[in-house]
C-alpha cells in the first residue's frame, strides 16, 4: 500500500493498494476466528462467498457465520508477533510521501481540543499547538502553506503498539476521563469523545510517526504536538492517551535499517510510558532528566532508564544546563543512535504548577539548542515533540525556541 500526499493540499491522502492480495491478507489476519455455529446450516442463504462485499466479510462491527467447523490452525498458519507488526505497518498510510517544497514541521488544526469548555478544567492548554503555529506564521518565519499536515492514525496503526483490550477500554467515557484527568468528561457520550478528544490525539500520533520519515530524509523534523510519554501499550495516564513515541520507534525500525534509537526526554515528568514499552529492547536508549518529586513516581519504570538524571523541585537554570550538558555527553559517548527522539516538554518553566522547576524562558531556548547541537555533532536525525507545559506562555516559549533554532541554522524553515 502506497500512501500519497497531494502537493496541492497538505491534507489530501490517498492509500492505493499495491496488490489485492495485500488487502485480503491484512483483512484476514486482523480479525479473530468466527464464533461457534448457533443455527442450522440449512438456514444460511446460498449466496456465493465471492459475491459478498469485503465490508461484510471483514467488518470489525459484524461477524460472518460459517456453516462448516473451522479446523485448528497449523503451526505454519500462526502469525508471529514480528509478522503481525510488519503486516500492520506495511499497509499503513502514516508514512505518506510529502511534497519536496514542504518543510519538516508537522501540524494540523485538528490537533486542538475544544468542546463545551470542559477542556479548561485541565491546566494543560489544549489549543497550545495552534498557538505555536500561529506565532511562527505571524513572526514571518513560517509559511503555513509549507507545513505538513499528517494523516490520522487508524486503529490498525495503534495496534502496532497497543493491545486490543486497551483500545477497547477507550470506548468507555469514564476511562477517557481518568486518562485526561477531567472527571466531568465521564458523563459525556463516548461518540463525542471519539470526535473531540480521541481524534485530535490520533492526528498528533500520525504527526509523530511521519516525523521520523521526514527526519530520516531531511535531518530533522518537529511535530508541534505529540510527546505523550506517560502512555504505554496497555494503559494511558497524565493526559496521554496513545503511545506516540513507542509507535514512532516501531515504525522506524520496520521502515528503515535502524539498529539503535535514543530518546532524550526533558519533560519535567518521568517518561514512564516509553520506558515500560522498551524495557526489554536494548536497541532503544533512554535518557530521562526529570523532577523526582512529582508525578508519576513510577519506580518500576525507572529501572529501564539507561541514563537517569533526577532533579529536585526548585532546580535553577544554570544548574539545569550544566547537568544536561554533562550527562548528555556521557550518553552520546556510550551510545551512537541512528535516530534521536527529543521530548521537549516546557513544564520545566518557572511558574509551571506541575513541573515545579525554575527554568527561565532563555533556559528553555538554550536547552533545545544544546540537544540539536548534539544531534548535529553526531550526524543523527532528530525529531522534536512539544509534550507537556501547563502555563499559557508555553506556546510562545516554544515558538521562540523554534525561531532561535532557525536563526542558528540548526533547522531550516525556508520561509519565503
Amino acid at each position: 500500500m502506497v500512501p500519497l500526499l497531494s502537493s496541492s493540499s497538505s491534507s489530501s491522502f490517498h492509500c492505493i493498494p499495491s496488490a489485492t492480495t495485500t488487502v485480503l491478507y491484512a483483512s484476514f489476519f486482523s480479525h479473530q476466528l468466527p464464533p461457534p455455529l448457533l443455527f442450522k446450516p440449512s438456514s444460511l442463504p446460498l449466496t456465493p462467498l465471492a459475491l459478498l462485499p469485503l465490508s461484510l466479510l471483514f467488518s470489525s462491527s459484524s461477524q460472518f457465520w460459517f456453516s462448516q467447523p473451522v479446523q485448528a490452525a497449523s503451526a505454519m498458519d500462526v502469525e508471529t508477533e514480528e509478522q503481525r507488526l510488519l503486516r500492520l505497518i506495511s499497509v499503513s498510510c502514516l508514512y505518506a510521501n510529502v511534497a519536496p517544497e514542504k518543510v519538516p514541521l508537522l501540524y494540523s488544526p485538528s490537533y486542538n481540543i475544544a468542546f463545551l469548555g470542559l477542556e479548561k478544567l485541565h491546566p494543560f492548554d489544549s489549543s497550545k499547538w495552534g498557538h505555536i503555529h500561529n506565532i511562527l506564521v505571524r513572526q514571518g518565519v513560517l509559511d503555513s502553506g509549507k507545513v505538513v499536515e499528517p494523516p490520522e492514525a487508524t486503529r490498525d496503526d495503534l495496534l502496532v503498539v497497543h493491545t486490543d483490550k486497551y483500545l477497547q477500554s477507550l470506548n468507555w467515557s469514564v476511562n477517557v476521563a481518568k486518562i485526561i484527568e477531567v472527571p466531568p468528561v465521564a458523563l459525556l457520550p463516548n461518540f463525542m469523545l471519539r470526535n473531540r478528544v480521541l481524534k485530535p490525539f490520533r492526528k498528533q500520533v500520525g504527526g509523530t510517526v511521519l516525523a521520523a520519515k521526514l527526519a530520516m530524509e531531511k535531518g530533522w523534523a518537529i511535530n508541534l504536538g505529540g510527546g505523550f510519554h506517560h502512555c504505554c501499550s496497555t494503559m494511558g495516564g497524565g493526559f496521554c492517551i496513545y503511545a506516540d513515541i513507542s509507535l514512532c520507534i516501531k515504525f522506524a525500525f520496520a521502515k528503515f535499517s535502524l539498529s539503535r534509537v535514543m530518546i532524550v526526554d526533558l519533560d519535567a515528568h518521568q517518561g514512564n510510558g516509553h520506558e515500560r514499552d522498551f524495557s526489554a529492547d536494548d536497541r532503544v536508549y533512554i535518557f530521562d532528566m526529570y523532577n523526582r518529586d512529582i508525578y508519576p513516581q513510577d519506580f518500576e519504570a525507572r529501572r529501564w532508564i539507561n541514563k537517569r538524571v533526577e532533579l529536585r523541585s526548585g532546580t535553577l537554570t544554570e544548574e539545569y544546563i550544566t547537568i544536561l550538558k554533562k550527562e548528555l555527553q556521557v550518553s552520546m559517548d556510550n551510545f551512537e543512535p541512528d535516530l534521536l527522539i527529543y521530548n521537549a516538554g516546557t513544564d520545566i518553566l518557572e511558574g509551571d504548577p506541575l513541573g515545579r522547576l525554575l527554568i527561565s524562558e532563555e533556559g528553555v531556548k538554550r536547552r533545545d539548542e544544546i540537544v540539536f547541537e548534539f544531534a548535529r555533532a553526531q550526524k543523527v536525525p532528530i525529531i522534536m515533540l512539544t509534550s507537556g507545559g501547563y502555563i499559557k506562555k508555553s506556546a510562545a516559549v516554544i515558538a521562540d525556541s523554534i525561531i532561535n533554532l532557525n536563526s542558528k541554522h540548526l533547522i531550516e524553515l525556508n520561509s519565503s
